[in-house]
């Protein structure tokens, strides 16, 4: 929780889905769980039996498809000829990618299939279908009204007869609507459903939205846990081919159940109800009788296994209903019910139904805080999860071998006359030569691995205060002054050789480690007017922290620094000191160092949105911008509250605003060009974006210059995507800092690019996206990407590049505070400052 702590790399679990989610579709999602308007019970959907079939003829897996996954959202700006860049030193790159051979006739017709008399249940409408597969093609595709095959019938309307299992007669109106054309999103939404039926050969299980080899699960028995290992996949039109790409992915899998935590909880009675529901709230757990996973979001005390619900016209309990249905005898009939609210973005119906669980059936999935901060459990993962370039070359290798040769899998490629390509996809890159890092009398290159923290030994930080840090306050326990002593001397010697003149603090003893002891001295010290305060704590406790830092950020306008006393004991303390060093130069509004930078009046911006860990409906929306690195190097942040279910910030315009007019103050003129960089945008909401957002900017924009009689600014508005599914390899290797790609695996309709910025020893590296959504910046693509990847270089909590510029670091660290510790707007005093490094 300390300030200096080090970063983390997380990876999200993607998903893609099975079935169509057109307009005007009456296809509704059966899970196979009781449902419940209310409390009281499930109603009697999905209580249907599974239609029988093979799997080549079943049709998709009951889940909607939110079509936007598939949309192509054409943003590349009509004015760009060319995306492509030249300068640099080639490279040839191996990607995660496989081509998808498809024969020149090849083609998707779509057929709208209506039952007579009426039919409600998609599962019996499969099953009674499936009876045709010799007329429709062992390959087809049918989610309940839409047929998709390969096979074009003779007439327009093709008439079928098909009994149910009950003996009632049906006619199958099959009506001819048209051939897919491969620009259409339906077309994508095709290929991939036939890949994911290909990869259902390899006997891999459905988990939540991700297919996963439970065969190869891997225990670790000592953490009650295994890690399933899987595949994301997704199939789209690149630039110049239908590719296929593939990444490996593992899912957590705790063999811990929902029930054994409400044992935990009833060791203490009196509280258990509570206790229970603020262990379970949140959890995502899966039912393993049907592979699905659920958030839970309330906890029923009233409601037990005996109680009752309608199922097919008759009363049940939920002990008869498991046993009839999957055989699974329920132990404790005492137990309460959990209730998931059917949130699933991806389904559009019944979305105000409640799922009814039981908790001895329900297997906790996912970590939790105290898992991620145990060290031995995360390295027992790392070990398995962590995988180097030529192991994950390997795996891709077999995957695709597998699909090949597995003649289930090789059946459905073949019905559809698709082919993969054996061979990883090859790209051309380029390196961006490495920069040169900028400091106060003097210049060294950032070197191949664009890393220059041994710079830090003889090279004075770009800006400082002229007096130094003259006046500061340092709390600290009386039982941990030796540390104290320790870090001081470390601090005071390591800022001085990095020109930082810093006097010696007003100490504070106190003799406690609480909360309120702490806020209370730093009462104390705001009476002197400190420019920063210290906090010497313990350990990392979560409430110590979020109080300092309120009292800090909220009520006092003073910059924070928290460091632990383990900090202090580290053997490479001169190193931290350095660090912390730093840290407290630029909480005071000053800058360590910069890259040679060639253009004037450039403004770059930086917006990302966090959550409120307090209320899950808030999300705060951080906005850092550059005010000309050129002339003074200086940053300006500002923060603004928004909904957590909207990903346009309707906030945005001021913000941006705000920064303009600080800009102005302190040139005396707007910014010539502003560089927008994006993050915290989903694919799905890339659309809203283009169509809202950005013609919102460039038009508020053009009305604020106006105002201020200026000429228009050029602008660039560039989405940031860092948890894409892309990977490069060198040789086996990781491709170095600096590696752009521009090319083949990019997208036609977008004007796009992937960067490495970052050196990675351990596992393999993941480039980050940059879509440019609107552009009248005049500059060239070279220019952007080397304008990109210098901005990687001035994140001042490392010395080294990170995988963002760091105006977007910044902006995801300070929405992160606010919405986890801080949950109220800093004050504007702070706003020069970098008081949440």
């Amino acid at each position: 929780m300390s300030d200096n702590q080090g970063r983390g790399h997380r990876r999200p679990f993607g998903a893609l889905y099975e079935s169509f989610d057109q307009p005007g579709s009456s296809t509704t999602d059966k899970r196979e769980e009781p449902r419940a308007k209310i409390f009281k019970g499930p109603s009697e959907a999905s209580t249907s039996g599974r239609s029988s079939g093979t799997s080549a003829t079943r049709g998709p897996t009951q889940e909607r498809q939110h079509l936007d996954r598939y949309d192509i959202v054409k943003t590349r700006p009509a004015d760009v000829v060319s995306k492509k860049g030249h300068e640099g030193e080639p490279i040839r790159l191996q990607s995660n990618f496989f081509r998808i051979q498809t024969k020149p006739e090849w083609r998707v017709v779509h057929y709208h299939v209506d039952f007579e008399p009426e039919l409600e249940n998609i599962r019996v409408r499969m099953g009674i279908l499936s009876n045709h597969a010799n007329i429709l093609g062992s390959g087809y595709l049918f989610d309940g009204k839409q047929l998709f095959t390969n096979k074009k019938f003779d007439k327009e309307l093709t008439v079928l007869c098909g009994q149910s299992k009950m003996g009632i007669d049906y006619k199958i109106s099959v009506k001819y609507v048209g051939v897919i054309s491969n620009v259409e999103p339906r077309f994508l939404q095709v290929l991939n459903i036939i890949l994911r039926r290909s990869m259902k050969g390899l006997k891999l299980e459905l988990v939540g939205r991700n297919l996963f080899d439970p065969l190869a699960k891997i225990p670790i028995r000592e953490f009650q846990m295994e890690l399933w290992p899987g595949y994301e996949t997704s199939v789209r039109q690149h630039e110049k081919d239908i590719m296929l790409c593939t990444e490996i992915t593992h899912k957590v899998m705790r063999t811990e159940t929902v029930y054994e935590i409400l044992r935990r909880c009833s060791n203490n009675p009196s509280r258990h109800q509570d206790e229970f529901r603020v262990n379970v709230l949140d959890l995502v757990v899966l039912t393993d009788y049907n592979n699905k996973t659920y958030r839970i979001n309330d906890v029923d005390f009233s409601q037990t296994p005996k109680s009752k619900f309608s199922c097919k016209g008759k009363d049940v309990s939920f002990i008869e209903y498991y046993l009839t249905k999957y055989n699974i005898r329920i132990r404790d009939h005492n137990q309460p019910l959990l209730i998931s609210k059917n949130r699933d973005k991806a389904q559009k119906t019944n979305a105000n139904e409640l799922v009814v669980l039981i908790p001895e059936l329900c297997r906790v999935t996912g970590l939790t805080d105290n898992m991620r901060s145990n060290f031995q459990l995360m390295r027992a993962m790392t070990d398995h999860t962590r995988m180097n370039p030529d192991r994950r070359i390997d795996r891709l290798r077999r995957f695709n071998n597998r699909l090949q040769t597995t003649a289930d899998s090789v059946k459905v490629l073949k019905d559809w006359d698709m082919k993969l390509d054996g061979n990883l996809t090859e790209v051309q890159g380029r390196i961006i030569s490495p920069q040169k890092i900028v400091f106060n009398q003097s210049k060294c290159s950032a070197g191949e691995t664009a890393d220059w923290t041994r710079c830090f030994r003889d090279q004075r930080m770009l800006t400082t205060p002229s007096d130094g840090l003259d006046r500061w306050a340092v709390i600290a326990p009386e039982r941990n002054s030796l540390d104290l002593k320790n870090l001081l001397e470390s601090l005071f010697r390591a800022a001085s050789g990095m020109g930082f003149k810093i006097r010696s603090p007003h100490e504070i003893k106190i003799y406690d480690d609480r909360t309120a002891t702490y806020v209370r001295a730093m009462d104390e010290c705001v009476r002197m007017d400190p420019k920063l305060i210290l906090c010497f704590v313990p350990n990392n406790n979560e409430e110590r922290y979020s109080s300092i830092k309120k009292r800090g950020c909220i009520d006092r306008a003073v910059p924070t620094q928290v460091v632990t006393v383990k900090t202090a004991k580290n053997r490479g303390l001169m190193s931290i000191a350095t660090k912390i060093a730093i840290q407290m130069n630029c909480k005071l509004g000053y800058t360590p160092w910069m890259i040679e930078l060639p253009l004037s009046g450039l403004m770059t911006i930086g917006f990302d949105i966090a959550k409120s860990a307090r209320d899950r409906r808030k999300a705060y929306g951080a906005l850092v911008a550059s005010m000309d690195l050129q002339r003074n190097s200086t940053y300006f942040s500002t923060v603004s509250e928004c909904s957590a279910f909207d990903v346009l910030s309707n906030n945005l315009w001021p913000m941006i605003a705000k920064a303009l007019r600080q800009y102005q103050r302190e040139h005396d003129k707007l910014p010539a060009r502003i560089l927008f960089y994006r993050d915290g945008v989903s694919a799905g909401s890339l659309k809203q974006l283009f169509e809202y957002e950005v013609k919102d900017i460039v038009e508020k924009l053009d009305t604020e210059y106006k105002r201020a009689n200026s000429a228009p600014p050029m602008l660039a508005y560039i989405v940031v995507t860092k948890s894409c599914n892309t990977r490069f390899f060198n040789n086996a290797r990781n491709p170095p800092p600096g590696t752009v790609v521009d090319d083949i695996v990019t997208l036609p309709e977008r004007y796009d690019f992937y960067l490495v910025s970052q050196t990675v020893r351990q596992g393999t590296v993941s480039p980050t996206s940059y879509n440019v959504l609107y552009s009248n910046i005049r500059l060239s693509p070279d220019q952007i990407q080397k304008l990109t990847y210098k901005m990687c270089h001035l994140y001042y909590n490392w010395s080294g590049t990170t995988r963002v510029p760091a105006v977007c670091q910044y902006a995801k660290k300070l929405a992160t505070l606010v919405g986890t510790h801080l949950h109220a707007i800093p004050q504007s005093a702070l706003e020069k400052k970098f008081f949440y490094l």
